[in-house]
């Protein structure tokens, strides 16, 4: 905290040698590793250039953390909101007449929920390709908008044709969303403070306020049908919502917003011992590729295609722990609803409300590819595999509760017990993985590795960097 950030330059290139090959924008470790790509980043470029500012309090870093909540998190926690609420309005909108009107029949209603994810499935690589060479912010508010238009549009749909159309735009324009929160996170806060704040962003406050809504309008007496208006009404708010996230959702710490000056320097300082970097946009193969070859890019996606979160600041390494205790509890649930008796629909209706304790290990498990992944491609290729995952569960998912089998769904529940065993060994292998990594690197590199602030801030992959370990 107090080191300026020359000392810390000076003592992280200590051990580096320039490979006159390479030039300048290069270097070699003398410990013979591969070369090391040191090319400054912007990030590094401006600490260094204002390391006056280098040797600020606790209370100034704590001063510009509440900022950054103030800003970003409202603004971050709405658009989630607001995209589960677009999501699941269908459900309301058939309640008021949206499957009579439009002449919904046999399973088109099923795959108007469900061609949503298809069009997500197919925009989920290309909309990490664009997040890489547009601004974040930028790009999350003009999808937004285009989701309000789509929505509103849906109010007009005829039939089955004009709803899974609408539903698969809407699919495409929500894929840049759940990455682009990822990499928000990643550029303004510590490895610490993202699980939690990851875990108040999909605290699923979408029910409560689609129920609220729908209620409402449902009741309304208008000339207009109630869930047209449902969704001319929502998807306006959302429209407006974009407009809000183009002028006050900041891009990265590195552009000039709502912190300058010294407040800037902090915010950067404070994401430098992540080392995951801060932004680039230069997509680079090499890390798609090294992403593909990473055994843990694999394990997540295991998890999060299957069907709670722990201030990190305290319990060190304990993520995998506390997400696989988490997953318990739909375990026991998906046995116990199979056991209680059709008659006791207390017993059952509580174990079916419980199955919501997956949201706590998921949100967590977001947080992992923040903390473990450096490298602005990579990161971004590898949030869109784990989403990737996301996309097929919510396919495949519905079809596993097989209508003959009502009210049972024996099939359904036996999948549910199956996919949580597997995510909890997925778990564990991650674990057991990182923990095998840092303790092979700890014997290469020793404890206290000395790590230049271009490294640190570098878009290096967490393979290349000295000094990398992972969080568990």
């Amino acid at each position: 905290m107090n080191a300026t950030a020359g000392d810390a330059m000076a003592k992280g290139e200590s051990h580096i040698e320039v490979d006159p090959r390479l030039g300048d924008l290069a270097a070699v470790d003398v410990a013979e590793k591969a070369p090391i790509v040191l090319e400054e980043e912007p990030a590094a470029a401006y600490l260094r250039v204002h390391s006056e500012w280098a040797d600020y309090e606790p209370s100034e870093a704590g001063a510009v953390l509440r900022k950054i909540d103030w800003r970003l998190m409202p603004l971050i926690i709405g658009t989630i909101t607001i995209a589960a609420v677009d999501k699941i309005l269908i459900s309301n909108a058939a309640l008021y007449g949206m499957t009579t009107d439009t002449h919904l029949v046999g399973q088109q209603y099923s795959w108007v929920g469900s061609i949503f994810y298809f069009g997500w499935l197919i925009a989920e690589y290309p909309g990490s390709v664009v997040l890489q060479k547009f601004p974040v912010g930028k790009t999350v508010g003009a999808a937004v908008v285009v989701w309000g238009i789509l929505v509103m549009c849906l109010g007009a749909a005829q039939n089955a044709a004009g709803l899974m159309a609408l539903r698969f735009l809407m699919g495409v324009f929500e894929a840049p969303l759940f990455p682009a929160v990822t990499i928000l996170n990643t550029m303004w806060y510590k490895k610490q403070e993202q699980p939690v704040r990851m875990a108040i962003t999909f605290m699923a406050f979408s029910s409560l306020v689609t129920g609220v809504v729908s209620y409402g309008i449902g009741n309304a007496q208008t000339a207009i049908a109630s869930w047209r208006l449902l969704f001319l009404v929502v998807g306006g708010f959302t429209l407006l919502w974009g407009v809000v996230l183009l002028i006050w959702l900041p891009d990265s710490p590195l552009k000039d917003n709502f912190l300058k000056g010294k407040d800037k320097f902090i915010a950067l300082d404070r994401v430098r011992e992540n080392m995951t970097g801060v932004d680039n946009k230069e997509l680079k193969w090499y890390q798609v590729r090294e992403a593909f070859t990473d055994y843990k890019t694999y394990l997540l996606f295991s998890f999060a295609g299957l069907m709670v979160a722990i201030p990190q600041r305290w319990l060190k390494n304990k993520r995998c722990i506390s997400e696989a205790l988490c997953c318990l509890v739909p375990l026991a649930c998906s046995i116990l609803i199979r056991m209680l008796s059709s008659e006791n629909k207390v017993g059952r209706l509580l174990a079916y409300y419980l199955f919501y304790f997956f949201w706590g290990p998921y949100a967590t498990v977001l947080s992992l590819p923040m903390a473990n992944v450096s490298g602005h491609t990579k990161k971004l290729t590898i949030n869109a595999t784990v989403l990737l995952a996301y996309c097929i569960a919510n396919i495949i998912g519905p079809q596993v509760f097989i209508a003959a089998e009502a009210p049972n769904y024996t099939t359904g529940y036996n999948a549910i017990l199956g996919f949580e065993i597997v995510a909890i060994a997925s778990l564990a292998a991650y674990a057991i993985g990182c923990r095998i990594e840092n303790s092979r690197r700890d014997k290469a590199e020793g404890s206290d590795v000395s790590v230049s602030m271009k490294e640190q801030l570098g878009d290096l992959t967490d393979y290349e960097k000295t000094g990398f370990r992972y969080v568990y």
